[in-house]
């Protein structure tokens, strides 16, 4: 770990163009279950799988059932900003990092300072009215029962990518150009199985690909570093110089 962490000190101290790439791994810190662990939603009883009631059809065929799961699963109330985070936004400050593509829809990202924070997956702090496009705050969701709907009768949707729903074409453009950029590329907290983000990494040209999680992926034979641990842990023994 000293040796692997000491390479990658080398890295970040010489580039000014990283780029990194997160999933939900960098939130588990923070009190913010992920999906695939071993505590993860996957390994939680419900009526029906995360995945099918986080899905668009879901959404609109059982709306109440829907809010209810979104409301008790995906509404973290009181979650802060951990080591990861606070670093990524010292190295932005610093001019070394580019950009933050995360998965992630909780917000810590800019929480903690990051401006240039690109997500994939949009986020729960956005809400909006269905019908006439008016903005709502998370908090219309969380202290509403049943479906919200605005006064003028339309569903309030989360702002939030669902299953069988297509990524934003603007950020996922960015997200390419920036990793195509890159100097150095850190992928962290993200088991790299959910595509089309995991594909991300076919557009990095570069040789310093970094990949830091607690366990392994398939994408750890083309990285030129792996390091295994909390990202939180990792990242949080860089110094920003």
């Amino acid at each position: 770990m000293e040796q692997a962490l000491e390479q990658l000190q080398s890295w970040i101290d010489g580039s000014d163009n990283i780029v990194f790439f997160g999933g939900a791994g960098v939130s588990t810190e923070s009190g913010i279950p992920d999906f695939r662990s071993v505590d993860g939603l996957y390994h939680q009883q419900f009526d029906y799988p995360p995945e099918v009631m986080l899905s668009h059809s879901f959404y609109q065929s059982h709306p109440e059932e829907f809010f209810d799961f979104y409301r008790k699963k995906l509404l973290v109330s009181g979650a802060q900003p951990n080591a990861a985070h606070k670093k990524l936004a010292e190295l932005e400050a610093a001019g070394k990092l580019k950009a933050v593509i995360t998965q992630n829809i909780d917000g810590l990202h800019q929480m903690a300072g990051s401006r240039e924070v690109l997500e994939l997956h949009g986020s729960t702090l956005r809400n909006f009215c269905e019908k006439c496009g008016r903005p709502y705050d998370t908090s219309e969701i969380a202290g509403s029962q049943g479906v919200p709907r605005c006064p003028c009768g339309g569903v309030i949707k989360p702002d939030v990518v669902l299953y069988e729903e297509s990524l934003d074409s603007g950020v996922l453009y960015r997200a390419v150009d920036y990793i195509r950029k890159a100097d150095v590329l850190i992928i962290g907290g993200t088991s790299l199985v959910v595509y089309p983000a995991a594909g991300l990494i076919d557009y990095y040209q570069g040789h310093k690909l970094v990949l830091i999680n607690k366990s392994a992926t398939g994408m750890d034979a083309r990285a030129d570093l792996v390091i295994t641990g909390a990202i939180g842990q990792v990242l949080g023994q860089i110094a920003v110089r």
